[in-house]
């Protein structure tokens, strides 16, 4: 009996310390995904790169949730007080709240699964909205004051959360797309002059007219500094969702709605200081490489300093998906100065041994330009020019605000109640009251915020629509598609994009003879590799390479110069 009691207060202390851990986890567990955080920059991280974190910790947040659960159950049948899971006291643990926590939980964690979520994504999605209930019980199940370690990142997400609910709630201003013979489109949404955004950013797409519910993430394939009041995202058709968008696009629609988030991205990746830039990638992957060129061919125009040597290496299934190269160049052409820009283009087609003839070429790109309503406002920044600025005053404002309001609530409520020796203040409706002025506090912060930057956009906004309704072409009566071949032929710079393209056909990049002739021809670019766009296998061979070239030369892993110092 000794031993069976002993074994009994172990299980009861090991609970209580799996609930322990689990909550120190589970208060980094909103962080990753807090897409507008203002954290994450603060350590070099996004909020599409931190996602995996948020996974991990998921786990072991339910792992040790359920484990601290079931050692309960087996503790309370041990002792022959199964009892105890029915109740909800007035103060303290309450069971029942954290058995309805933990089912939400489960049912959120079953569908996360990988095997799940890629062949079932709607239910993964639909389902993930379970950690409302999971949070709101797990609050009432240990009390506000246990529940204040994990707060301050949940209550940023809801910050987050809130402010991504407003900006997609109105449509997003489509001006024309580029359908491609490849099943994939290039969107052109107009945007202020005051959004600005860094290459290789993404954005959230959502269309109604094929699904209310999904959200999708694009790499944003334009450049702010390049087309100051466009905003453009490439899409392939490589599912339903994209497929059913390519089809509406190729028949005859005058306008679609399409509500975005974002953009979100890193912050502007300094590529002047390499002087060579190789970028590897197949198929669609190549669009987040056309924001990087946008951009460096702005920089070649306008910074007037010398910007790094490119060479991209890309490769294709079949041949009318070379298209997508021709999308390295805006809508609207590129300056005069491109030929300053040292590109290089190794395109290879996999499929196919050789070109196909002309007349079986199907590489014309047609340009639909839309109809967009007067509602429909140009992409904006949610809170202007100085987001951080405000984000800053949206967190401290709706901070004082819950204080104010618990304030008032402890003295004129809960304190006379609690004064009283007979009467004690219930652990659920405390736990209740503040998260309902948590959640007025955000709601009038960011309202606030939200309405007041978007007056001040209106103006700029209004003009803008004005200025691209007169400036937009029309297409013929009988057909939404208009393509001015003329118009894109004249805004061309002299040398073409088809001069640099070096096409290999039947055969695949060989990197590694590629990238080893670039190295042994300038050991010191080899440093590029530390934030170079490449395979994730092929980065770990070029770093071995470079790290046995500075033992073979200089007989230590430093260059020279740090040797000395």
């Amino acid at each position: 009996m000794a031993h069976a009691c002993r074994w009994e207060v172990k299980l009861d202390r090991t609970s209580d310390w799996l609930a322990i851990v689990g909550n120190i986890a589970f208060v980094f567990l909103f962080f990753p995904v807090t897409r507008g955080s203002s954290v994450l920059p603060l350590f070099g991280l996004t909020s599409e790169g931190s996602v995996k974190y948020h996974i991990w910790l998921g786990h072991i947040v339910m792992t040790l949730f359920t484990a601290h659960s079931f050692g309960y159950v087996i503790y309370w049948a041990s002792v022959r007080k199964l009892h105890k899971l029915l109740e909800w006291k007035k103060t303290g643990f309450s069971a029942i709240a954290g058995e309805l926590s933990l089912v939400a939980g489960l049912i959120l964690w079953a569908t996360t699964f990988p095997r799940i979520r890629r062949k079932m994504f709607e239910v993964f999605f639909y389902t993930h909205h379970m950690y409302i209930p999971f949070v709101v019980f797990f609050i009432f199940h240990v009390g506000i004051n246990y529940a204040s370690m994990m707060i301050p990142g949940f209550f940023l997400f809801v910050i987050d959360r809130y402010l991504r609910f407003l900006q997609s709630r109105s449509n997003a201003r489509l001006l024309s797309a580029r359908v491609l013979p490849c099943q994939a489109v290039e969107l052109n949404f107009s945007k202020t002059t005051g959004l600005s955004y860094g290459p290789t950013s993404i954005i959230f797409l959502n269309v109604p007219t094929i699904s209310k519910m999904q959200w999708h993430p694009f790499t944003v394939s334009s450049s702010s500094s390049l087309e100051s009041d466009t905003l453009s995202v490439i899409i392939k058709g490589e599912g339903k969702w994209s497929n059913k968008l390519y089809q509406l696009l190729s028949s005859s629609i005058d306008r679609l709605n399409v509500s975005i988030e974002g953009p979100y991205g890193p912050a502007s990746t300094d590529f002047l200081r390499h002087e060579l830039l190789v970028m590897v990638s197949g198929g669609s992957g190549v669009t987040p490489f056309i924001s990087i060129i946008r951009e460096l061919i702005y920089t070649s125009k306008n910074m007037k300093c010398k910007t790094p040597e490119i060479l991209l290496i890309t490769s294709f299934k079949n041949s009318n998906d070379l298209t997508m190269l021709d999308l390295i160049l805006p809508l609207c052409g590129a300056p005069s100065e491109f030929p300053n820009l040292d590109l290089k283009i190794e395109a290879y087609v996999t499929r196919e041994k050789a070109a196909p003839p002309k007349e079986q070429e199907n590489t014309k790109i047609r340009t639909v330009w839309l109809k967009p309503n007067p509602s429909d406002a140009p992409i904006s920044p949610i809170l202007g020019p100085n987001s951080y600025l405000w984000l800053g005053a949206i967190i401290s404002s709706s901070f004082i605000i819950y204080l104010i309001f618990i304030g008032i609530l402890t003295r004129y409520t809960i304190y006379p109640v609690d004064r009283n020796t007979n009467k004690i203040y219930s652990t659920s409706s405390r736990a209740l009251l503040h998260m309902l002025f948590l959640c007025i506090g955000i709601f009038i912060a960011a309202t606030s915020a939200f309405l007041t930057n978007k007056s001040r956009n209106a103006r700029e906004i209004t003009s803008q629509i004005q200025n691209m309704e007169g400036a937009t072409p029309q297409a013929s009566p009988n057909s939404s598609f208009y393509y001015n071949a003329d118009r894109e032929l004249e805004s061309l710079p002299q040398q073409s994009i088809s001069q640099l393209i070096n096409l290999h056909y039947g055969e695949r990049p060989d990197l590694k003879s590629k990238l080893l002739k670039i190295m042994e021809y300038n050991l010191h670019a080899c440093t590029f590799f530390e934030k170079i766009f490449v395979s994730h296998e092929f980065f770990f061979f070029c770093r071995n390479f470079v790290r046995a070239k500075r033992i073979e030369r200089w007989g230590t892993r430093l260059w020279p110069e740090e040797n000395e110092t």
